[in-house]
């Protein structure tokens, strides 16, 4: 007869693989340090696979372990958005949306994507997670994030995700006001130059490798940047140029530090795009928030309007 994984044995291999410690797990579940072993290697026996590395500070998930950690957290996470649909869908609106956004998506659109949501459901809790999508590819596996709002590029992930394009924005060069290039109008001007640019990591950044490729520059990178905040710092007190959406250029927080090299060559167009795990179903609270980005994607302009001369492009 083959085994049969119980619930509470899956619940607590994820707690001792979190902590990296029986004792962290027990605390956390309210179960005794034996019975938490007990459940362990009642689990691992059933398996014929040992899981965990026992060490003199805690123990390690083995290849195996680490294996069936991806499985287990996202049995864990299916078992509660399943939970949470039924209830939702028989009226009782509680519970947890976890999202993960682009930079400019969570400066732009979020904060009335998320005030619209919890005007109708103030008690529903939201959790967001800012960066690339790289970043969040784990998470999205492990069902921890129902949806992230990305730029995307072709690449691995085609069969495991969905992807529905919901809007295009221009990205432009930003450098501090006086910087030596500021005045320069073609990309050629800018060759000598020290970039900042996004994580190679990242989607745009692919994009920007084509565009300096089919222009024949070879950008001297100095630095890479994970978050816009790096970015627009760096750039903001020193030579660096960087790379930013058009539109974080509108932010008036960051008046005067930064102002858009107004080259003639056109950057290439970022696209943003609803990423969601193919298997499963978004929750009625997860398809209501979908749908609010939605409606305010549909009324955003692809580019901004380039300023005027002289004008500081502000992040």
């Amino acid at each position: 007869m083959s085994f049969q994984i119980k619930f509470h044995q899956i619940r607590a291999f994820v707690e001792v693989a979190r902590h990296g410690s029986i004792r962290g797990a027990s605390r956390t579940l309210g179960v005794s340090q034996p019975a938490l072993t007990k459940s362990i290697r009642e689990l691992e026996t059933g398996m014929g696979a040992q899981l965990f590395v026992r060490r003199s500070q805690g123990v390690a998930l083995t290849v195996c372990g680490d294996s069936f950690f991806q499985h287990a957290c996202l049995i864990l996470e299916e078992l509660r958005a399943a939970r949470e649909s039924i209830a939702q869908t028989l009226g009782e609106f509680r519970g947890q949306v976890n999202i993960g956004l682009g930079a400019s998506i969570s400066r732009s659109l979020m904060p009335t994507a998320i005030a619209n949501f919890q005007r109708q459901h103030p008690e529903v809790k939201v959790r967001i997670v800012e960066g690339q999508l790289v970043s969040m590819i784990d998470e999205l596996r492990q069902g921890k994030l129902d949806f992230t709002i990305n730029t995307w590029y072709r690449g691995p992930w085609e069969r495991e995700f969905s992807f529905e394009k919901l809007l295009e924005k221009r990205f432009a060069i930003f450098a501090r006001p006086d910087h030596p290039a500021i005045d320069a109008r073609h990309l050629s001007q800018l060759g000598a130059c020290r970039w900042a640019m996004p994580s190679p990591q990242g989607s745009y950044f692919r994009q920007m490798e084509e565009f300096f490729q089919r222009h024949d520059i070879q950008p001297d990178i100095g630095v890479v940047c994970e978050t816009f905040t790096s970015s627009i710092n760096l750039a903001a007190r020193s030579d660096y140029l960087t790379v930013l959406p058009e539109d974080m250029g509108q932010d008036i927080q960051h008046r005067g530090l930064l102002k858009r090299v107004k080259i003639q060559e056109l950057l290439p167009m970022a696209g943003y795009y609803l990423i969601q795990r193919r298997d499963t179903p978004p929750t009625p609270l997860t398809a209501l928030l979908i749908s609010h980005f939605r409606r305010l994607c549909a009324f955003q302009e692809p580019t901004i309007p380039f300023s005027e001369p002289g004008e500081c492009v502000t992040h």
